[in-house]
């Protein structure tokens, strides 16, 4: 795992080694072991590299790697967990043991069509030395992260937007509309950043931009289309597939030349792939929880480390470990933070880089089975209940963190994303059932925002995280081949007919199952109080520190040039506290002001 950057540009550019050095140096956290650039275009372009060595740790793995006598050049992130088998299709003369030796050759030799034939994650810049063009791509659910800027006379990108920021070429605006998508999402969307004129690139998708700078996009995969409601099937059958194709999953992630171990929370998901990853090891393998003195997941965490004979470490932290760390984390991720937890995770990624380098993660798994009963349930609901309104306002509406009402009446933003997006998703939404409608949702927008927490969370101390539940074919298989109902189960015809006369609010977990099928393999490898124990979310005692939030959020938003003109701070944080999750919006807003004193006051362009 590493940290990329790269510039291409029409003219040349003054001191351009020196600017792509300095880009690099401020992603040595991502890439502690090598650092180095090489120039491309006749002098017109510079790719560079800081590396995280986990496969092949020789120097002659290092990067930016060039074809010899061709001047094709790549800078890479990620890791490519079949690149020994695609290795096997090439007729170069390898020179490493790398993936990215293999992912170099199979570009220059198959063409960009042999990203089709990687399974992995990855973000990479390819200088196409024959066609004079740079291409970046993302992988196919973005794990791995890539930003852009281009205005028609340079190109200028980074694994993290301060990379692209401190090459001095480009000033930090903040996007006032991303501000709007950032509290409704806890994140922002793609292709839009908190930064005008910074894109991310699309996950899924390859950007071409040849020597005059013009663009084209090719989208190379998509959520799948077909998705499985019901029909005649063998239950048995698909669990025993549906089990063998996680483990597999799991036995791809577990290469590397450094030491892994897991997250291992008190459930199902992460004690699962734990299981999975300590029964495949020659060796016990390292887990690790947190949590505070009266607020933690230690108890169920403890049991299935127990059962798989792990070596596992529980990390106790308090409020003053906490609250003093927010502002170096937004520091790392270059955007507020979007869910309490981001804290704890940098916390927890620190400490277990004193024993490891690779960690599985369970992240993904509530979105490829419905792990999120109440609002996976939605569509039960809207049928049931015979709601007038239209699906997708009825689902946004219960969807978004923080109300429209409030966003459209405190923050600065004209709602261009939000009008954008309303028109996509209600599009794709009149075309499907809602069942699928809302699994779709799920994997093209929410798991973005979980997967930039976990690659910040870990890169800042240069831990490479894994996630088997987002591998591709995984949820092709979950998508085409899982019916609905082995994911979102009742738990009898009775429970079914119950539920018509409530909201999942109310029944979710008590009359149905979700996850049914994970749940249902799982019982062969963890204590069944984990495998039954209902879903509980990362927990952060924010409430307790209330009254300390309130005193922070007035102070740090009395000035916030991003608050509406005549907007009182006291209003704001008192309309907050009346929503279910108030003091999670009044600690977002504070993360807002400490996002924006970092970024844009003072200049980056020299």
């Amino acid at each position: 795992m590493c940290g990329i950057n790269g510039i291409l540009s029409k003219a040349s550019i003054k001191n351009l080694r020196g600017r792509a050095l300095k880009m690099n140096e401020t992603l040595r956290h991502r890439g502690p072991d090598a650092g180095n650039v090489r120039e491309i275009a006749d002098g017109k372009g510079i790719l560079g590299h800081r590396r995280l060595a986990v496969i092949d740790l020789y120097t002659r793995a290092d990067q930016p790697m060039e074809l010899k006598n061709d001047g094709c050049v790549i800078t890479y992130n990620g890791e490519i967990y079949n690149y020994r088998q695609l290795r096997d299709g090439l007729s170069y003369r390898f020179q490493t043991e790398s993936d990215t030796e293999v992912l170099l050759v199979g570009l220059y030799e198959k063409g960009i069509s042999f990203i089709d034939k990687c399974n992995g994650m990855f973000a990479f810049g390819f200088w196409d030395n024959r066609k004079k063009e740079l291409v970046l791509c993302r992988d196919r659910l973005g794990i791995k992260p890539l930003y852009y800027y281009c205005d028609g006379e340079m190109l200028i990108f980074s694994s993290e937007i301060k990379g692209i920021l401190n090459s001095g070429l480009v000033e930090a605006k903040l996007y006032y509309d991303a501000l709007d998508d950032y509290l409704g999402y806890r994140y922002v969307r793609e292709p839009y950043t908190l930064f005008e004129n910074i894109y991310q690139v699309e996950a899924g998708t390859i950007c071409r931009f040849d020597s005059n700078l013009r663009k084209s996009v090719y989208r190379y995969w998509d959520i799948p289309s077909v998705f499985l409601q019901g029909g005649v099937y063998r239950e048995w059958e698909i669990k025993e597939r549906f089990r063998d194709r996680l483990l597999e999953a799991v036995k791809k992630r577990m290469f590397a030349d450094v030491p892994l171990g897991t997250y291992l929370s008190g459930g199902v998901d992460s004690g699962i792939l734990s299981a999975m990853a300590a029964q495949e090891s020659h060796d016990p393998i390292h887990t690790y929880t947190i949590g505070f003195e009266n607020m933690n997941e230690f108890a169920c965490a403890r049991m299935t480390a127990e059962r798989c004979g792990t070596i596992h470490h529980e990390i106790l932290i308090d409020e003053e470990d906490y609250l003093g760390k927010m502002e170096e984390i937004i520091g790392y991720k270059d955007a507020p933070l979007g869910v309490p937890n981001e804290i704890l995770l940098a916390l927890m990624s620190r400490k277990l880089k004193e024993n490891i380098t690779v960690v599985l993660s369970g992240e993904g798994a509530d979105e490829l089975l419905g792990g999120y009963g109440r609002i996976f349930r939605s569509p039960f609901d809207h049928c049931n209940h015979g709601i007038q309104t239209d699906f997708y306002d009825y689902f946004i509406d219960r969807y978004e963190y923080v109300p429209r009402y409030i966003r459209d009446k405190y923050i600065k933003c004209d709602g261009e994303i939000r009008r954008k997006k309303d028109r996509e998703i209600r599009k794709k939404f009149s075309e499907r059932e809602n069942e699928y409608n809302v699994f779709y949702f799920f994997h093209k927008y929410h798991v973005k925002g979980l997967l930039q927490r976990v690659d910040t969370t870990t890169m800042l101390t240069a831990v490479e995280a894994r996630v088997p539940f987002l591998d591709h074919e995984l949820v092709e298989f979950s998508y085409e081949e899982i019916p609905y109902e082995m994911k979102l189960r009742w738990k009898s015809g009775e429970d079914r007919k119950r539920a018509k006369t409530q909201w999942a609010a109310d029944y979710s977990e008590k009359l149905d199952i979700p996850k049914a099928v994970l749940r249902d393999i799982a019982y062969d490898y963890l204590p069944a109080e984990v495998v039954e124990r209902k879903k509980v979310g990362f927990p952060v005692p924010l409430a307790a520190w209330m009254e300390k939030l309130l005193a922070i959020a007035g102070e740090e938003l009395r000035d916030a040039c991003w608050l509406k003109d005549g907007c009182r701070v006291e209003s704001l944080l008192k309309e907050c506290l009346l929503l279910p999750q108030g003091v999670q919006v009044i600690w977002m807003l504070m993360n807002i002001q400490l996002f924006y004193r970092q970024y844009f006051i003072g200049k980056w362009v020299y």
